[in-house]
This record gives C-alpha cells, sequence and structure tokens, in this order.
C-alpha cells in the first residue's frame, strides 16, 4: 500500500532535486558513489533526486560537499 502524504512536497524541493540529478549527471558520477560519499543511503538519495522527499540543510551540505560545488549551484535552475 502506498503512503499518502500530508502535504505537497515545495517545487523549489523539486527544483533543487533536479539540479542535483543534473550535476551528478554533467559530472558522471554515479548515484550510489555520491551517496557513498555523503554518508547516505542510495535510494534516500534517489528520493531527493526526483523530488519526493525532503531534505534537512545538513543533508544538502553533505552532497554539496561531495559534489564538490556550492550549494548556491544547486538554486541555479
Amino acid at each position: 500500500m502506498k503512503a499518502i502524504r500530508k502535504k505537497e512536497i515545495p517545487q523549489i524541493v523539486i527544483n533543487v532535486g533536479i539540479k542535483m540529478g543534473k550535476i551528478i549527471l554533467e559530472k558522471k558520477l554515479k548515484q550510489r558513489d555520491v551517496a557513498h560519499d555523503c554518508g547516505l543511503d542510495v535510494e534516500n538519495l534517489r528520493k531527493y533526486i526526483k523530488g519526493r522527499q525532503e531534505m534537512k540543510i545538513s543533508t544538502m551540505m553533505k552532497i554539496v560537499d561531495a559534489l564538490q560545488i556550492n550549494v548556491s549551484d544547486l538554486f541555479d535552475f
């Protein structure tokens, strides 16, 4: 049975996830490797990329560090 969300995911969260996915592709990285570098489960990283799950700021900073980008790069859409 699929879980029902209590509230919609904000568009900004979806946009950040899409941008994150594009950066991973541009850098020719594997989601599995990025997740490992962040100490995340690859399924959680995929949920962030697909905009299905909101992330904490601390998690976003781990991803930014693993991708070797500035946090502002995630908001450049």
